[in-house]
């Protein structure tokens, strides 16, 4: 009778261990899921306003309309265009660069994971493997070799650990693979948003050259009306001699101030030839002196030399000296004058980004600024001038072999 009883408690006892349910569970936990959910949602809104900030052209050209009839406003709004449509692929460029990261993070941490789950589901095999080999009858036995009721008790809490072992396991590769599959998901939807990175930079970049092409044009069309020829003549020189009064003013400002330093500390000029301003380019698009205007038709002094170039290409000062002014106006666009010293100045004109301050002293070869369209011009290049005592020189002369 004592033995019927130890037979019917351990039955009892074996199935409360093996269908307890286990109350806590580890490795790859709901909140680690849930972030993975959250950062796939954040991919796809990343995306969207991706797209709703690409550049339209129709949109810039119908906003200009009103402007078109206004040659100097018509300029710095578009001007204005140009510089969003650059700063736009410059934050794009650096956006690609930070997903380019990520995806190298998030490569390594599911290959993390499915090593994990590997490894679960190796563990897992064993258990279903030993419990298939020695089976229930292996558990029943066990507690029925108790020598006692406390021994058996003893027992029975070890095949509970057992069981909960193994539920808790489960539930880690359950886990575990949900978290793989959301890897695998969101590495992809990473992967398509930096190509889709990638196709915008590209979109910007001909948005851009779309922009300088169309801005060409509607100079060139101004200028070219027959109606409004002379007055366009009369406005290019009175533009050319407000821009020689106004580095005039810089001369003079730049004179005065030499005047009130000590004559030992003033700057000079060593005699040393200049760098060349645009070392990616030696393509001279228009010569310095007197030229025929290639849009008014008259005969005009060019008072430097343009060096075609793509937009972007970096500007280098040809000569170490003091930045005496970095500035917009329509006429130059974005453009900076460096004092060597002995009244000579260079100049640089058209910029699409200035990468100096006023009052900043740069070296000879110093990137400076990048090529542009910006002011009047119709199409990417550096107008690069050089004074001497208050008159424009030939820039030839002063370039090594």
């Amino acid at each position: 009778m004592k033995k019927l009883f130890y037979i019917g408690f351990a039955i009892i006892v074996l199935i409360t261990a093996l269908f307890r349910v286990p109350q806590e569970s580890f490795g790859f936990t709901n909140d680690k899921i849930r972030s993975m959910e959250n950062e796939i949602a954040n991919n796809r809104d990343e995306r969207k306003k991706l797209q709703d900030t690409l550049t339209s052209i129709e949109r810039i050209k119908q906003n200009l309309t009103n402007a078109r009839n206004d040659l100097k406003r018509f300029i710095e709004e578009m001007d204005r265009s140009l510089a969003i449509v650059e700063q736009n692929i410059v934050e794009l460029l650096a956006l690609i660069s930070a997903k380019e990261e990520e995806i190298i993070e998030k490569t390594a941490e599911l290959e993390y994971a499915i090593e994990v789950q590997n490894a679960q589901y190796a563990g897992m095999k064993d258990r279903v493997k030993f419990s298939y080999e020695q089976g229930e009858i292996f558990l029943l036995t066990m507690l029925l070799g108790a020598e006692s009721l406390s021994d058996m008790l003893n027992r029975a809490d070890y095949i509970e650990a057992l069981s909960k072992y193994d539920e808790i396991k489960l539930d880690e590769f359950i886990a575990t693979t949900d978290y793989v599959a959301l890897c695998k998901e969101i590495l992809e939807a990473e992967k398509e948003f930096l190509d889709e990175a990638r196709e915008a930079v590209e979109a910007e970049r001909e948005a851009l050259n779309q922009l300088i092409a169309e801005k060409g044009r509607e100079i060139e069309a101004i200028e070219n009306d027959i109606t409004s020829q002379e007055r366009a003549i009369r406005e290019y020189e009175a533009e050319i001699a407000a821009q020689n009064d106004a580095i005039k003013i810089l001369e003079k400002a730049v004179a005065d101030e030499r005047a009130r330093l000590a004559a030992e500390n003033r700057r000079r000029f060593d005699g040393g030839k200049f760098n060349w301003p645009v070392p990616s380019s030696r393509t001279i698009s228009s010569e310095y002196g007197n030229r025929m205007h290639p849009i008014l038709g008259v005969n005009l002094f060019h008072n430097g030399i343009d060096i075609a170039a793509p937009t972007g290409a970096n500007i280098v000062a040809a000569y170490q000296g003091k930045v005496v002014a970095a500035d917009y106006s329509a006429t130059m666009g974005n453009y900076l004058m460096i004092d060597h010293g002995d009244s000579v100045f260079t100049l640089y004109m058209h910029a699409s980004k200035l990468l100096v301050s006023e009052g900043a002293e740069v070296s000879a070869g110093q990137v400076i600024a990048h090529v542009g369209s910006t002011g009047r011009s119709t199409g990417p290049h550096l107008h690069f001038s050089v004074r001497v005592a208050g008159q424009y020189v030939s820039p030839w002369g002063y370039f090594g072999s």
